[in-house]
């Protein structure tokens, strides 16, 4: 069973959304209760079969795990496997997706059909994180737009058809060099298989381009045909303009994906990718990453602080801190990289619980205007202790798992660009300042609003949904070596491979210039 486990967790999903789309008819409420109950068993399913890989994963073993392959079409080769740095992304997936199928119990428009659509986007997910080809890669990544541009378009609010296409473009585009650069790494190396590309050396001589001398080589040029992808799936400032949109258009548990899943594809495409196949061109162009990334920290949290909807605001705060995450995994030392993967692990269980308590509200008063509410701690107690806790987290609150990852990240940064680290670190602050003002507004207060006092508190299920992600923010948070050391040793081999490229590439420019 262990030989094909990886499969297994990622077309498990795709098999039930086949069943539900053959066998499932009718729109009655009895139909859309039995998809909905499939789609949630199986994402359970899903999730505990993921356990048996995380309970027999070798964390000192820094190569990939678990590894299927076989002969596919074209002579490609369909072939998985994890390390330490894709496995908890395997297992933040799985472990979100029952608790994203719980937030659409309220839904009642196509449910067959929205329930399919979370399906598929979950093996696409997982199968990003697990893919060992380049094509199988690129399959993955792309076609994960598709769900997520259905969810929006169909699902979402009022301006939801400029949001989907929007959030589909913006990605797209930024693929398509991707997929230039994979073809010619194809050229470069004979192959498309991952293991033998991190070992392949790509040319980092100075290469001369219509009349501009490229320092770095072919390893610069696709190192930014990935960067194009990769900073608009994170997304980067200047390239993050989608986000806002998106989030603001798609239902709840649309938002809890794109947060908690879809932005942190790009991260883990710099860690896999971009870092150990173009190490030379990655310290070449790491000042611009962490300058961008600085800017980014503080420029969106400023927007942050003068937004009006609820969801938009948490939608520039995860701007803000996937800023944290590229910074830390270009400073490309063990706490940088640490605290980065930390992060978006972390911001996965953060994010996700900010927008359901959007969604809390929002479906009880079909508004997501902040001066539409206050004083819900007078009704809402429970509500406001659990939005209270994942507020203090998102600050970063020590004890709760988004201090470790803004520490290591900043601890990282700091032995890499001292300057970057006093900018970033000024994030901080600005995030307690829109934070707690939202949080403020909403909740505390007298309870004036007519259309406010006869609100009810979270009922059974939303409190349901809130519990693991409260265990793992608390957990993570006072326990941070549940993370670090799996990812410790493939972190460690990761920099190592990128120091030793980087040093022999300096003593042959050196040698050169003699």
């Amino acid at each position: 069973m262990l030989d094909n486990i990886l499969s297994l967790i990622t077309f498990l999903p795709l098999i039930a959304a086949l069943v539900l789309a053959l066998f499932l008819r009718g729109e009655d409420e009895a139909a859309q209760t039995n998809a909905k109950w499939v789609a949630l068993a199986t994402t359970v399913v899903t999730f505990l079969a993921s356990l048996f890989v995380i309970a027999q994963f070798d964390p000192s073993n820094t190569g990939f795990q678990f590894v299927e392959e076989r002969d596919w079409i074209l002579g490609l080769k369909y072939k998985m496997g994890v390390d330490g740095i894709s496995v908890l992304f395997v297992m933040l997936t799985t472990f979100l997706m029952p608790i994203t199928i719980g937030a659409c119990w309220g839904v009642t428009h196509r449910v067959k059909e929205y329930m399919i659509a979370f399906l598929l986007l979950e093996t696409l997910m997982l199968g990003v994180f697990c893919a060992l080809d380049l094509v199988l890669f690129y399959l993955f990544f792309e076609a994960g737009l598709i769900p997520m541009f259905l969810i929006i378009g169909i699902w979402g609010g009022a301006n939801r058809i400029y949001a989907s296409f929007k959030f589909f473009l913006y990605t797209f585009l930024g693929s398509v060099l991707m997929l230039v650069a994979m073809i010619a790494m194809f050229m470069d190396a004979g192959t498309t298989d991952i293991p033998t590309l991190l070992n392949h050396e790509f040319s980092a001589g100075t290469l001369s381009l219509f009349g501009w001398q490229i320092v770095g080589g072919l390893q610069t040029l696709l190192w930014l045909a990935f960067f194009a992808s990769f900073a608009v799936k994170m997304p980067m400032w200047p390239v993050h303009t989608w986000l806002p949109d998106a989030h603001v258009q798609a239902p709840t548990a649309g938002s809890v994906i794109l947060a908690a899943i879809l932005l942190k594809m790009g991260g883990y495409g710099f860690l896999r990718f971009s870092l150990p196949m173009f190490p030379v061109a990655s310290d070449l162009l790491a000042p611009l990453v962490l300058w961008m990334s600085a800017i980014a920290i503080v420029y969106t949290s400023l927007v942050a602080m003068v937004q009006q909807d609820m969801k938009k605001l948490i939608a520039y705060s995860s701007v803000a801190h996937m800023g944290y995450v590229t910074m830390g995994i270009f400073a490309a030392n063990q706490q940088g990289i640490d605290g980065a993967i930390f992060q978006m692990i972390s911001h996965g269980f953060i994010s996700g619980a900010l927008f359901l308590c959007v969604g809390v509200i929002y479906d009880r008063m079909h508004t997501r205007d902040i001066d539409a509410y206050g004083g819900l701690v007078n009704r809402m107690p429970a509500y406001a202790l659990v939005f209270m806790l994942f507020t203090m987290a998102n600050v970063g609150l020590p004890g709760t798992s988004g201090f470790v990852g803004e520490f290591l990240t900043l601890m990282g940064v700091f032995q890499a660009n001292t300057w970057v680290a006093l900018i970033a670190t000024s994030g901080v602050i600005l995030s307690a300042a829109y934070a707690l003002w939202l949080y403020r507004r909403v909740v505390f207060g007298q309870l004036i609003k007519e259309s406010l006092k006869s609100i009810t508190d979270m009922n059974k299920r939303e409190r349901m949904l809130f519990a693991p992600l409260i265990f793992m923010t608390l957990l993570l948070g006072v326990y941070p070596s549940l993370v670090t050391d799996i990812i410790g040793p493939s972190v460690a081999a990761l920099i190592e491979q990128q120091q030793t490229a980087v040093v022999a590439f300096d003593g042959t420019t050196q040698m050169a210039q003699h």
